[in-house]
């Protein structure tokens, strides 16, 4: 029997924990149990699914009279929840004391603690004390103890986390992170994100909320989602991973002004995108890329990438595919590169949707996370006006992309130079001499902008304006299973029936 009047249905893979208990006396004087004999119980700890993505923990009571079959049932499901190999049993946990609005040690030990130690997943927990100190951590101690490293903050400590276990992982297989072309290798511990930031992007887009309730859940149950990184070099050396955004212009600016006013806190952003946006800067430069002819999508699509996606599927053995006929070979031909010339007020590069609750569609809706290839996003120049009604696209449930001046191309590498770095250093990049020929130079000085902008590389600037990107595919694994379609429908059935236990 069960104390609640509703059924439940769950699969094994959705309990969180199994307890004996003890029932007190209240609790056994309740109708019909009055007269009856010592009662012997268990709860049973779950995933209930609610909108918006969210999880919650809820619990359900079983008790009988017979001690023997109450033992047996515990056994049983305890000996189910241990063949759940995808679960974590050991977690290096980096709280960033300071992000967003200063609560993440306060959230970390109020809502996520708790649900760690009730599903028994041992954890250590290093409090950040300064910039790179979880990144320089991670070169340092042995990380292949862990089942998993968890990042409370925002996208900054998921950049720091992801920088120092990619680079961890590439110096001890001998890889050299400042060749551009040198095949990296994937990361299998995976990344937990408790977003607790005053951006959580990428939280996000790969789990369709940010609650860290809901995370430390994907956590417990061993969700995994893989995800592309883009790594960004300049003049063959290493400069930062992208996994969101990658822009330079509008983007790049609104960055480089908001960093001079922290002052203000989150409301900066505001502030110096209306800013940038009065100030109308365009860039000139050209951009040579390679199409990723590898995925079956197109940024035109309506269909975004969720649970299980078939193209993130497709992309990956196509992509092992290739490099399988390539060899060692990792020369790309020379007419797989397309190359563009223009005036620019924004040139985008995302990895995934950038979806947030601002923007629930994100800057590319059908990016997907895990295809190996990034949606590149070109806004030439245009007047205010035009430019404000592209910007207001990402708002609403308009096609992001029709726009005469709006071209975006599915890529799996490009290259940016801008027409100040071309004509000032000759050697920026020998691709620049052989690719991109020479710019036109009698048009007068006035118009165009000769300054150059910053690359905004997932909230943190770059200094180089000429970079050379190239997108690796599932170079890192989440604690997450993307966002998942119908959820509505899963809510209505989670209310429904623990797997006939009963």
């Amino acid at each position: 029997s069960c104390v609640h009047t509703e059924n439940c249905f769950v699969p094994i893979s959705e309990i969180i924990a199994v307890e004996e208990i003890e029932l007190n006396k209240k609790q056994r004087n309740i109708g019909k149990w009055q007269k009856m004999a010592k009662l012997h119980a268990f709860t049973v700890y779950y995933v209930k699914k609610s909108r918006s993505h969210r999880w919650r923990c809820s619990d359900v009571t079983f008790w009988c009279v017979d001690e023997h079959l109450c033992n047996q049932w515990i056994q049983a499901l305890k000996e189910l929840l241990e063949m759940q190999n995808s679960r974590p049993k050991q977690l290096l946990v980096y709280i960033n004391p300071y992000g967003g609005k200063r609560q993440g040690k306060r959230i970390y030990e109020q809502k996520v603690a708790p649900l760690f130690s009730l599903a028994s997943v041992s954890t250590d927990v290093v409090i950040t004390e300064h910039a790179n100190h979880a990144k320089d951590n991670l070169f340092e101690i042995n990380i292949y103890k862990y089942d998993g490293v968890v990042c409370v903050g925002g996208d900054g400590m998921f950049s720091e986390v992801m920088h120092g276990l990619i680079g961890r992982i590439q110096k001890d297989s001998g890889i050299d992170q400042n060749n551009p072309k040198a095949s990296l290798v994937q990361c299998n511990i995976r990344i937990g994100i408790i977003p607790a930031g005053s951006t959580d992007c990428i939280c996000y887009s790969t789990v369709g909320i940010s609650d860290p309730v809901t995370s430390a859940l994907h956590i417990i149950v061993g969700d995994c989602q893989p995800l592309d990184v883009s790594s960004v070099h300049h003049n063959n050396m290493f400069l930062k991973y992208s996994v969101s955004l990658l822009g330079y212009g509008f983007y790049g600016d609104i960055l480089k002004d908001s960093e001079k006013k922290r002052w203000m806190g989150p409301m900066r952003y505001d502030y110096s995108g209306f800013k940038t946006f009065l100030s109308h800067h365009y860039y000139e430069g050209t951009i040579a890329y390679q199409p990723a002819k590898h995925t079956l999508g197109s940024p035109r699509d309506k269909d975004s990438c969720r649970t299980g996606c078939y193209i993130c599927k497709k992309s990956e053995q196509q992509l092992a595919e290739e490099h399988k006929e390539c060899g060692l070979k990792h020369e790309e031909s020379e007419e797989e590169w397309k190359v563009i010339k223009g005036k620019f007020l924004a040139i985008n590069a995302v990895n995934m949707s950038c979806a947030c609750p601002r923007s629930p569609k994100g800057l590319s809706p059908a990016a997907h996370l895990a295809d190996g290839s990034a949606d590149l996003i070109l806004v030439r120049k245009c007047s205010r006006f035009d430019f404000l009604r592209y910007l207001v696209r990402h708002t609403n449930q308009d096609d992001q992309f029709d726009f005469p001046f709006v071209d975006v191309y599915r890529v799996k590498s490009f290259q940016f130079t801008s027409k100040l770095s071309e004509d000032n250093e000759s050697s920026v990049m020998d691709i620049g001499k052989k690719r991109f020929g020479q710019f036109c130079r009698d048009h007068p000085a006035c118009c165009c902008n000769i300054v150059n902008s910053t690359w905004n590389c997932d909230g943190e600037t770059l200094d180089s304006s000429a970079i050379e990107v190239r997108v690796h595919c599932q170079l890192l694994k989440l604690f997450a299973r993307g966002i998942e379609r119908n959820c509505k429908d899963e809510a209505a059935y989670s209310h429904g029936s623990i797997e006939q236990l009963l």
